[in-house]
């Protein structure tokens, strides 16, 4: 079948190098604008645009999928089908329309648990012990249409939102090949999802990644895991913020009210509303990441509270 990929991160390179690898003939990829990034802003590629590049493969990047030219360029591929990953921007219904299969879409939840932006963040942050990916048609509801395939994944003590969506990818890029073969072979048919189970994942915020220590340990230390390595975690120190690491709950820890600091040979410890935790990997303002105890050395004899 004829295919445009649409994605633009890192994490839609694996569904991309797999359909590149297959039997069907990738002819263009579609993906962001290019964007200011990073602390120089300088302009750069997406990383699918990067990859395309490199291959000599067509690049589309309309600042909407709903500009005319663009439309114009989708019909003349004459395409069968689009499978997208992270793509980033809406579809519009008349785009959806013109491959003679659809779009169908790679998303990292068991749907319909956590349609949106990040199902990954929120199912680390909810607690959730089990996860996996789903591949459905897209339609112009949110993550709304019938599935073609899924697969589950469990979600470890220990694994930050990164982990997850780096095997979920992979996995992920297996399944999606998988349905597209289906489809070219014409022996798939969607299932509807259930009207029961829909959660919700909106885009996490730099916000919802500072730390409430006045929550209980074990919230505190999912909060820091949905959120690495992206926005990344947070909290203010002596009224300058501190980016922090993943964290190990101390039933053992000193008595500490929420929030307090205590530096010992140990470690740094916080209080949260229960249990202390223990502090991992610190990077303080305009400095690099290192070990909390390295930072606690500069700070043993301060008074110093995380807010």
């Amino acid at each position: 079948m004829r295919l445009l990929f649409a994605g633009t991160p890192e994490v839609a390179l694996p569904t991309l190098e797999a359909l590149h690898a297959s039997d069907h003939e990738l002819v263009a990829v579609l993906t962001r604008p290019d964007a200011r990034t990073g602390r120089g802003r300088k302009v750069s590629r997406s990383p699918v645009a990067a990859w395309a590049d490199e291959r000599g493969i067509e690049v589309l990047t309309p600042a909407r999928p709903k500009e005319p030219e663009f439309l114009e360029r989708l019909r003349s591929l004459d395409l069968d089908l689009v499978p997208v990953v992270a793509y980033g921007s809406l579809v519009p219904p008349e785009a959806l329309e013109i491959p003679r299969l659809g779009w169908i879409n790679l998303h990292f939840s068991l749907l319909p648990a956590w349609r949106g932006a990040a199902p990954v963040q929120h199912a680390v942050l909810a607690g959730d012990e089990m996860t996996g990916a789903c591949v459905f048609q897209l339609e112009t509801g949110l993550d709304t249409g019938p599935v073609y395939g899924r697969l589950t994944e469990p979600i470890g003590p220990a694994d930050t939102a990164g982990d997850l969506l780096e095997r979920l990818a992979v996995a992920g890029a297996r399944l999606t090949v998988d349905v597209v073969d289906g489809l070219a072979a014409g022996v798939l048919e969607a299932e509807p999802q259930r009207e029961d189970g829909v959660s919700h994942a909106p885009k996490i915020t730099v916000e919802d990644a500072r730390i409430r220590w006045d929550e209980p340990a074990f919230a505190v230390d999912r909060r820091v895991r949905a959120v690495t390595p992206a926005p990344g975690a947070w909290t203010e120190v002596d009224g300058a913020r501190l980016r922090l690491g993943p964290v190990t709950v101390d039933p053992d820890g000193p008595d500490l009210a929420p929030g307090e600091i205590a530096v010992a040979k140990r470690g740094v410890h916080v209080g949260t509303a229960t249990d202390p935790v223990r502090l991992g990997e610190v990077q303080p303002a305009g400095k690099r990441r290192m070990d909390a105890a390295a930072w606690g050395r500069g700070h043993q004899s301060a008074n110093l509270r995380c807010t």
